[in-house]
């Protein structure tokens, strides 16, 4: 009885302490509840995140991608998330957006064609009628320019601009989680591309930070 008083306090506070920081409802807590169930039951059958990080879904996940919701304002009404895997960040900043009444749409761009299965039960589970999911290489796709650009453990940042490029204007935004190696990965980027950007500190991964680029153009 004691284990399961403590177990419930513990989900108690985590909604709390969640729902205080990121200022979102219960009922958005709540759908954001059942896109954990969903990705750990899809994980049984596929790896779409480490099974260590799983068990700290939360704050390694959801929380990660939580904290990007404050830099997409109301002029953000077209956002790509490449390689969107388990759906970090782009699902839980749909969920976010569409529990505001925003206007914003999300692509998601994912090579898999397993992955978007998930991903694709995933919109039809929580109804994210604002999702559109891409089965696609970004290589391969013509899209107009985005407004934001997402993408999280993707590849070095080099690599990431050239993948995101192709859907670039002057005015577009890239949000892009990094880990301690950032620096180095900036310095091999500015060999090949141009770009402003802007260092944020992470607020759940100490040594992390999210790159604000802007800008981006080839040399």
């Amino acid at each position: 009885m004691s284990f399961i008083l403590s177990f419930s306090s513990f989900i108690k506070r985590l909604m709390n302490d969640f729902m205080n920081t990121y200022h979102v409802s219960r009922e958005t807590f709540d759908i954001l509840s059942r896109y954990v169930n969903i990705l750990t039951e899809w994980q049984s059958k596929m790896n779409l995140v480490s099974p260590k990080s799983l068990e700290q879904i939360w704050t390694r996940h959801i929380a990660d991608s939580a904290q990007l919701f404050t830099h997409l304002n109301g002029d953000s009404k077209l956002v790509y998330d490449i390689g969107s895997g388990a759906g970090f960040p782009a699902i839980v900043l749909a969920v976010m957006s569409k529990a505001e009444q925003r206007d914003t749409k999300f692509k998601l761009i994912e090579s898999i064609t397993k992955k978007t299965v998930y991903l694709n039960a995933v919109k039809k589970e929580l109804g994210l009628d604002n999702v559109e999911i891409i089965n696609a290489r970004t290589e391969n796709l013509k899209l107009p320019p985005a407004d934001i650009i997402t993408a999280r453990a993707v590849a070095a940042l080099d690599k990431l601009l050239g993948f995101a490029f192709p859907f670039t204007s002057k005015n577009t935004i890239l949000l892009l989680p990094k880990g301690k190696t950032y620096q180095d990965e900036i310095i091999e980027a500015k060999k090949h591309w141009h770009f402003d950007f802007e260092i944020i500190q992470n607020m759940v991964e100490p040594e992390g930070v999210i790159l604000k680029i802007s800008k981006l153009r080839k040399k």
